[in-house]
């Protein structure tokens, strides 16, 4: 059986906590304005294991691939710390041992505050909560009985870089994963997908 790499229902309500303790003291000077969108595309295919599971040689990669197009909305940025919020949307096909679709999106936590940002800057980006919707159940997120849900957690792990020259183009590492979040959405005993993807983004 797949295994599964999600927050827990515990871990999603402290994280929602959170999210609802910080925004109330948020600046309006950090709140974001005009040349915050972000637009590109990625391209990935599926492996069988958790999210990292690929770093630790144990990923399965299959015959089955998703090409997306991707969107982003910087909400707010700390005048203290390299830390920003946003909000990620996508929309990609997949194909290979299936052909359907899925729609996504998600907020994320974006870090630049690495030690040769000048040289590389660098962003890590984290999404553990979002939604996501496919047109039909794929037949590797059905579980042992043959059931499965469109409707599933969205959750993506991102590393971008981007040359000094050129901090509005983006290339980034995306590992894109679905999952019912511990059986919290369904007890089917599917993972759900994971995807590794390279992709490229344009901030404009």
């Amino acid at each position: 059986m797949l295994k599964e790499i999600c927050l827990g229902r515990g871990q999603r309500r402290s994280l929602i906590r959170l999210f609802l303790m910080i925004l109330p003291m948020l600046p309006v000077t950090a709140l974001s304005g005009e040349g915050d969108w972000r637009v590109g595309a990625y391209a990935g295919q599926y492996y069988d294991s958790e999210p990292a599971g690929f770093t630790q040689g144990n990923a399965n990669y299959l015959s089955h691939y998703m090409l997306a197009v991707t969107a982003s909305r910087q909400l707010w940025h700390s005048n203290a710390f390299p830390l920003a919020l946003e909000v990620d949307g996508m929309i990609g096909h997949q194909f290979g041992l299936a052909t359907l679709n899925e729609i996504a999106i998600a907020p994320a936590l974006s870090w630049g505050g690495f030690p040769w940002q000048d040289t590389l800057p660098t962003h890590f980006r984290v999404a553990p909560v979002g939604i996501s919707y496919t047109t039909s159940i794929s037949p590797l997120e059905r579980g042992s009985a043959g059931n499965g849900s469109r409707t599933l957690n969205f959750l993506f792990i991102e590393l971008a870089f981007s040359a000094s020259q050129e901090k509005s183009k983006e290339v980034f590492i995306r590992l894109h994963h679905r999952c019912a979040v511990y059986d919290l959405l369904n007890n089917y005993g599917a993972n759900g997908e994971d995807f590794l993807s390279v992709g490229y983004r344009y901030q404009y």
